[in-house]
């Protein structure tokens, strides 16, 4: 059984280098290979190359790529520490050295919020950063919307690694519909972590909360934790989005509603920002049992994923 866990293991590596892109596979080889990045970086130093652990992990989720010399010769060296065949990583990174062909830096917030002003303030209160010194690995969304085609809840399990050392919580941000009474929307702990704070700002419904973990999360380490918000309080819902400050994660949106009140369309699409049209438009079944429709992306850039649905 080990054996065929091992193999595994290997052929998953040994496709990521030969697919790529970059990021899945330096990630898929520090964890075949069981490394932390605080191990790593020390490695590096030893050889005498300083790349700071934030940076191997915006490496490794690909908000950023590797393009100064010093950053070529430290991936020349990480292919030695990871046991990879000579090239095995730079030649991922070579259609896209040019400026024409650079990944996207992170985008403020504020392009990606229409209230982020209400964001940024909450925020502030709890002295918290929006990424929170995390990474999403993988992110499980569920929406429920209910037979008065309210937002009733959504619920969320969400894998993330930690970028600095220290991380000891994860803010979560809702945004009701319009209407929403954010006094009225409960903040559910699902699974390995609590609740914190919690701040609201009423005239645009946003509830930020502060979900602690059991734990500090040294830099490179994953955790595992599940939430929910529980709303029901706005008004009719026609779609339901996420920004992405950062590029990098899988994230997987399921939107569920109730028998007595179905959508008539379904579809899938994406913005460059808050207040910009819907492009990349695709249409959805809805189909099972749990009548719903989902999306699953690989986020390969900021920016904003949703689901929309019409009602008649």
């Amino acid at each position: 059984m080990a054996q065929s866990s091992t193999t595994g293991v290997e052929a998953e590596l040994a496709r990521a280098l030969r697919t790529g892109p970059f990021h899945l596979a330096l990630r898929t080889a520090l964890s075949a290979r069981g490394l932390p990045l605080h191990r790593v970086q020390h490695r590096l130093a030893q050889r005498g190359i300083n790349v700071g652990v934030t940076s191997l992990s915006y490496w490794q989720q690909g908000a950023r790529r590797p393009r100064r010399p010093e950053s070529l010769r430290a991936v020349r060296v990480l292919e030695e520490i990871l046991g990879l065949p000579a090239e095995a990583l730079i030649r991922l990174l070579e259609p896209s050295l040019g400026p024409d062909r650079e990944r996207p830096p992170a985008r403020p917030l504020r392009s990606l919020v229409e209230e982020s002003h209400a964001v940024h303030r909450l925020l502030g209160e709890l002295d918290s950063p929006p990424d929170c010194g995390l990474h999403t690995v993988c992110h499980l969304e569920r929406v429920f919307i209910g037979p008065d085609q309210r937002l009733r809840e959504r619920d969320s399990r969400h894998v993330v690694r930690a970028h600095r050392d220290g991380v000891d919580r994860y803010i979560a941000i809702h945004h009701g519909d319009p209407g929403c009474d954010p006094a009225r929307v409960a903040v559910r702990a699902l699974e390995n972590c609590r609740v914190g704070r919690v701040r609201s700002h009423a005239d645009s419904g946003v509830v930020v909360a502060e979900l602690l973990f059991d734990t500090r999360l040294r830099a490179g380490e994953t955790y595992v934790l599940g939430y929910g918000f529980t709303d029901g309080t706005g008004g009719q819902s026609r779609e339901y989005v996420r920004g992405f400050n950062f590029a990098g994660g899988q994230y997987v949106l399921e939107i569920r509603f109730d028998a007595a009140a179905l959508p008539v369309r379904c579809r899938r699409f994406t913005r460059a920002s808050a207040n910009a049209p819907r492009s990349g438009q695709q249409e959805l079944t809805l189909a099972g049992r749990h009548r719903g429709v989902h999306l699953v992306e690989q986020v390969e850039r900021p920016g904003i994923l949703g689901i929309g649905w019409d009602w008649s």
